[in-house]
Formats: C-alpha cells, sequence, structure tokens
C-alpha cells in the first residue's frame, strides 16, 4: 500500500482517499463493457452496496422509473442498512439480486436500468447509480483505492486483457475526486511501471 501524503475527500465528502494499491496499475481489463460479447454482465450477477442518499434519489424519480426498472419499488433493496463513514451519507444499503442479476440489471439490452434512466432523462448518473458500481473493478476500503477482489483472484471473466483498473476507470475517479487526486496516482502509475520495468530488465540480465 502506498500513501498519498494527503487526503483526497470525495466531491460528497465520503469516502476520502488516503492511500492506493499499486495493483491497480497493473491488473488488466477489458474496459469497454458495451462490446463485451462473452461476460453477459458478470459483475451484475450480485447486489451492490449503495449510499442510502442514493437510495432516496431513485425513490424519489417516481412511477415512471418504476415502470422502467421494471420492479416494484419494495423489491429494489434489502431491508438492511449498515453504518459505514466512508459511504457519504454515513450508511448504505444494497440492491437486491433476482434470477442470478441485480434488479437494476437490463438482461435484455445489457447494462444498468439506472444507467439508462439516466442518460435517457438527462440525469447524472453518479447521483443515482452506486458508486461502488461505477468505481468497479476498482473499490474503496479503510481510506484506500484497490482493486475489487474479483479482479485480484481472477473471478472477474474479463480479467487479464485490455487496459489497467486505473486507466479504465480514470475519468470516473476524476469525477468523484477531482483533478489533483488522478493528477497524482498519473504520477504514481509512471513510477511504479518503471520500477516494474527496471525489475524486469533485472531479472532478464540474471
Amino acid at each position: 500500500m502506498i500513501a498519498l501524503g494527503r487526503n483526497y475527500p470525495s466531491l460528497f465528502g465520503a469516502p476520502v482517499i488516503r492511500a492506493v494499491d499499486a495493483r491497480i496499475f497493473s491488473l488488466r481489463y477489458f474496459a469497454r463493457c458495451m462490446e463485451c460479447g462473452f461476460c453477459r454482465d458478470q459483475c451484475c450477477n450480485y447486489g451492490v452496496d449503495i449510499d442510502r442518499t442514493n437510495m432516496e434519489r431513485l425513490r424519489s424519480l417516481g412511477p415512471a422509473f418504476e415502470r422502467f426498472a421494471g420492479v416494484p419499488q419494495s423489491e429494489w433493496f434489502t431491508s438492511e442498512i449498515a453504518a459505514d463513514p466512508e459511504f457519504p451519507s454515513g450508511e448504505h444499503g444494497r440492491t437486491r439480486a433476482a434470477n442470478g442479476k441485480c434488479v437494476f440489471a437490463d438482461v435484455g439490452k445489457r447494462g444498468c436500468r439506472i444507467h439508462a434512466w439516466c442518460l435517457e432523462q438527462g440525469l447524472d448518473y453518479h447521483l443515482y447509480k452506486p458508486m461502488v458500481s461505477i468505481l468497479f473493478p476498482l473499490t474503496f476500503e479503510h481510506g484506500a483505492l484497490v482493486p475489487s477482489p474479483e479482479a485480484v483472484d481472477g473471478s472477474l471473466v474479463c480479467s487479464g486483457e485490455g487496459v489497467s483498473l486505473y486507466d479504465g476507470v480514470r475519468d470516473e475517479l476524476r469525477y468523484f475526486f477531482g483533478d489533483d487526486l488522478v493528477a497524482a496516482l498519473d504520477v504514481l502509475k509512471s513510477k511504479v511501471q518503471a520500477e516494474f520495468q527496471r525489475a524486469a530488465g533485472v531479472r532478464a540480465t540474471q
């Protein structure tokens, strides 16, 4: 884990990033999700943690979104609410899974119905879609930006090919945490890659 030297709070105040796992620069995945023809939205197979405020915003969209989602509002979330200071409201719930998919997954057209609705209605999806989903396959824990477990253990079906985890969500990190964090991570990425190349060169000469 590499300390960043300062705190980088999200635009909502939380989470706050203080450190980064260097593996976000080396682990790779197929980031062009809507061009993928092999994963069947595997990352949507389960529910996802969602900030309580996001839950309230989704409910406020009313019957029109409920019809679009195709699932009664009463079935959107599990009943548990957990305290968690790393979420903007200090609490999170979780979207339900049904028939092997998150209830907001668009099984017929691919992708997320929350995201699709926001694009259709001209809404900022960052305010409605779970942050955990937007940043996947990165996540945050204990003040650190880290790879999601599926990217580490290889269970993410698109692991190994494509861009780095960091590059895949770089623009989303900029939205949530600002230019300063992205600039710091860009510098760190260059250092980590230079060290990797140096080490590879040493091994090649041995």
